[in-house]
């Protein structure tokens, strides 16, 4: 039996603190977006746990709920790139921050800290829920690979 990693523990306790059922599927996809250097789509998420060799694939309809279910709690949040493939990646403690997409590979990163913007003037009536905001450019990776 393997001894569970960090993530794997920190996947069942972020689980366990919104009360919902401790899935094998849950675990696996929140340890994975955990343990990633950037936004994850379902396809990267499904190739992630085939390449793990840690059990069975994922199913894609059972993948989709679950990107949803832990949307739905706020363990997760997706932001859709310039390609309109969604991206997937575990919330930061704030709900308001910008990402960063590289033109060359199409990665997307969440940027931490706050935004330095102005709040947009916002038509009474209107009841804003989040701001999405998105740097272009290059990776530090490809624009390393570029020189």
């Amino acid at each position: 039996m393997p001894i569970p990693s960090p993530r794997h523990d920190q996947a069942t306790r972020l689980l366990q603190q919104r009360g919902a059922s401790i899935t094998p599927t849950r675990v696996r996809v929140l340890q994975l977006l955990l343990s990633a250097d950037a936004a994850m789509s379902h396809q990267a998420l499904q190739q992630a746990a085939s390449a793990s060799g840690q059990g069975q694939p994922f199913d894609k309809v059972t993948l989709y709920r679950v990107l949803d279910w832990l949307v739905a709690q706020g363990l997760v949040h997706s932001v859709t790139g310039h390609d309109r493939v969604r991206r997937f990646s575990p919330m930061q403690a704030h709900t308001t921050h910008a990402h960063f997409e590289c033109n060359d590979c199409g990665r997307l990163f969440c940027l931490h800290g706050t935004l330095p913007l102005a709040r947009p003037e916002i038509p009474e009536g209107f009841q804003p829920e989040r701001l999405a905001i998105t740097v272009h450019g290059r990776c530090a990776d490809c624009a390393a690979s570029a020189h």
